[in-house]
């Protein structure tokens, strides 16, 4: 049953509060609310004000960020394509946006240019996004868009592969494919400053889509009577997405599913009208992957999880549950 937006609003900002608040304060040194509330403010202790600033607080901004670009992105494709399984991983965004970064760094720009890593994640994605418009255009069936998705993955992580044959360093060969599984451990402020503002912009243009997508759902003539430009929607979503996912694969690697994972989870209590549930994802999408993070950290093992492994693991078994259902109600 649908409920208020403002309530599952408030319901999910309670859970990134609670999620952030943990994200903080626990870890291999834990640390007392009081000592963060202190930290926060100006008479914190030096130690914990620098374990917060050097490790944990990028670490979470990052996590809010990527994840809220990430359900959002997820979210106005499924709009856009009227295809309830796409999602930047899923059609191959992400690992064009994998494929922009790794050239960015290999050619040498990464050193000379501060921003040359977002903006060969961003360009990637774009690609990778404007190529899924093409191969998908004029079928909304699941199947094509699967089929898209792997194409376009498949062509995306052997250029990928292609480049890190040819690097001359095998070590730091070695440390891009741990950073392709997707992470956010040690991550700084340095790399928040150079992802966050690209995302926020393209989390901008994608909710400001929101009521063009609703007129959309109803048929492209239907949202051209409405005045609605439908070109330019699809540069709009297009750009947006590719601002939403690029820059956060550049610093953090692949992580996926997120996308697919929010926008169908949340529906049940919001419904599918995109200016509904389009602010609901870029929420949701937060508190997954600031949750899913936490976990990666808490989990007792040798060494910490990967994030994108973890969400990997959450979404691949519902995709195909969603896929399996798909098949069923078109048989």
């Amino acid at each position: 049953m649908n409920r208020a937006p403002g309530t599952v609003a408030g319901v999910q900002a309670g859970l990134l509060l609670v999620a952030l608040v943990a994200s903080l304060t626990v870890g291999a040194a834990d640390i007392p609310l009081r000592a963060l509330l202190a930290a926060l403010g100006s008479g914190g202790d030096a130690d914990v004000l620098l374990i917060l600033r050097e490790i944990r607080l990028p670490r979470a901004l990052l996590a809010i960020a990527i994840g809220a670009g990430l359900g959002l992105s997820g979210a106005a494709l499924q709009a856009l394509l009227r295809n309830p399984l796409a999602e930047p991983g899923v059609v191959g965004i992400s690992a064009t946006g994998a494929l922009g970064a790794v050239l960015a760094f290999y050619s040498g720009f990464s050193a000379r240019f501060a921003l040359a890593l977002p903006l060969g994640g961003l360009f990637g994605a774009l690609a990778g996004t404007l190529l899924i418009l093409r191969l998908t255009r004029g079928s909304g069936a699941s199947l094509a868009l699967i089929l898209a998705g792997v194409i376009l993955t498949t062509f995306a992580s052997a250029g990928t592969s292609l480049v890190l044959s040819l690097a001359p360093n095998p070590y730091a060969a070695y440390e891009i494919i741990f950073w392709l599984m997707g992470s956010l451990a040690d991550r700084s402020l340095d790399h928040v400053l150079l992802a966050v503002p690209f995302i926020g912009a393209g989390v901008w243009l994608l909710l400001h889509a929101a009521r063009d997508l609703e007129a959309l759902a109803l048929g492209e003539d239907t949202a051209r009577s409405l005045g609605v430009s439908v070109a330019r929607l699809r540069v709009q979503v297009v750009v947006g997405t590719a601002l939403a996912v690029g820059p956060g694969v550049a610093v953090a690697g692949f992580i996926g599913f997120v996308g697919l994972l929010v926008p169908h989870a949340l529906r049940p209590f919001v419904g599918s009208r995109p200016q509904r549930l389009l602010p609901q994802c870029a929420l949701g999408g937060a508190v997954l992957t600031l949750l899913a993070d936490l976990g990666c950290r808490l989990m007792p093992t040798t060494g910490e999880l990967k994030l994108g492994i973890v969400t990997a693991l959450l979404g691949a078994p519902y995709f195909l549950y969603l896929l399996t259902r798909e098949r069923a109600l078109h048989a």
